[in-house]
């Protein structure tokens, strides 16, 4: 009696470690920084220009069924694009990306008037990218974030001009089409 439920027993364990394999497989639809996309190519597939991200990305998580990401710097990452916008990076940055639309953010701030306000959603609106600080928002055209600034410089590093922008960010109330 002993030696057939030893069998049945032996005939059912790789048959369970088949359907737990299975069930982890299925279960945690991530992409990590271990893959061999990064941070970069990913906003890239999502609709965005790389420059939305400064350099220096140390890692990434992003879970492609819900779009929740996490991207990780060493430190706290600020720069200037030109002297009344400035932008400052967490060293976690957190939200969710879906083709066209960064929102739920966390981590990165921009500079209004002497306060540091959270910007909560980048949208894509054709050739322009529309930052949301709330109430308010600004749009620029994509052609600004064409490369990733870096830390510190933003564009300025080794002698780079300033780009001017061509709006003034986060004055205009968000217009609702």
């Amino acid at each position: 009696m002993r030696s057939a439920a030893s069998a049945t027993t032996h005939r059912l364990t790789p048959l369970a470690a088949i359907l737990i394999s299975l069930i982890l497989i299925h279960s945690t639809p991530a992409i990590s920084s271990i893959d061999s996309r990064t941070a970069y190519e990913v906003l890239e597939d999502y609709n965005f220009p790389v420059g939305l991200l400064p350099q220096g990305i140390t890692g990434y998580d992003l879970n492609i069924t819900t779009g929740q990401f996490s991207v990780y710097f060493n430190d706290t990452c600020s720069f200037s694009l030109e002297s009344s916008y400035h932008l400052k990076y967490k060293p976690t940055i957190k939200g969710y990306i879906s083709n066209g639309n960064l929102s739920s953010m966390e981590g990165v701030y921009a500079r209004l008037f002497f306060v540091w306000k959270k910007i909560v959603e980048i949208v894509r609106s054709g050739d322009d990218l529309v930052f949301s600080v709330g109430v308010l928002s600004s749009v620029f055209p994509i052609d600004y974030f064409e490369k990733s600034p870096q830390c510190g410089c933003g564009f300025q590093c080794g002698g780079g001009q300033v780009r001017k922008l061509r709006t003034n960010p986060f004055v205009s109330p968000y217009e609702w089409s």
